[in-house]
């Protein structure tokens, strides 16, 4: 399994908007696929915001992960944004998700980007095991989730996790 980004390889990119839209179209009224691929175009960046990355296993994406400047339209005085982790059902378990996780952190370190921010329904605990601090328990539409961030400013790693 390797790490690349979705620019080196954008022949995937159809297949990464699709995995998106089926798990998260839920939560984008008014969003169909073709938008979702679209979104994705502007993501083929290596140095710049926003960005993907994706998990290759035998040259075939078994998942992917997201800097963004935005993620979450209720909140848009946080910035920037870890979003759209996926990984393939087949694929779980086996530290994609992790490898991912971490490929877009240092990403954002070798972009001096200071936090990041995510938020979750159902996955606080596999992100406070990679070092995420909960910030604020909210409902965004129409689901509770877990808004986290991640500083990586050295000395000050989730420095104020409680505000």
């Amino acid at each position: 399994m390797s790490i690349a980004y979705l620019a080196d390889h954008p022949e995937h990119l159809p297949i990464v908007a699709g995995w998106v839209y089926g798990y998260w179209g839920h939560l984008l009224p008014g969003v169909n696929p073709e938008m979702i691929e679209s979104r994705f175009h502007t993501r083929l960046n290596r140095d710049a915001l926003p960005l993907t990355v994706i998990a290759l296993q035998e040259g075939q994406p078994v998942g992917t992960a997201s800097l963004a400047l935005e993620d979450m339209s209720t909140r848009p005085d946080l910035s920037p944004w870890l979003a759209s982790v996926y990984v393939v059902a087949a694929c779980r378990g086996r530290g994609i998700g992790s490898s991912l996780v971490e490929a877009t952190e240092e990403a954002a370190r070798r972009l001096n980007i200071a936090r990041l921010y995510l938020f979750t329904p159902d996955r606080q605990s596999f992100y406070a095991r990679l070092g995420w601090a909960p910030l604020e328990q909210t409902e965004y539409r129409g689901e509770s989730v877990v808004i986290m961030s991640k500083w990586f400013v050295a000395g000050s790693v989730n420095q104020d996790a409680t505000t």
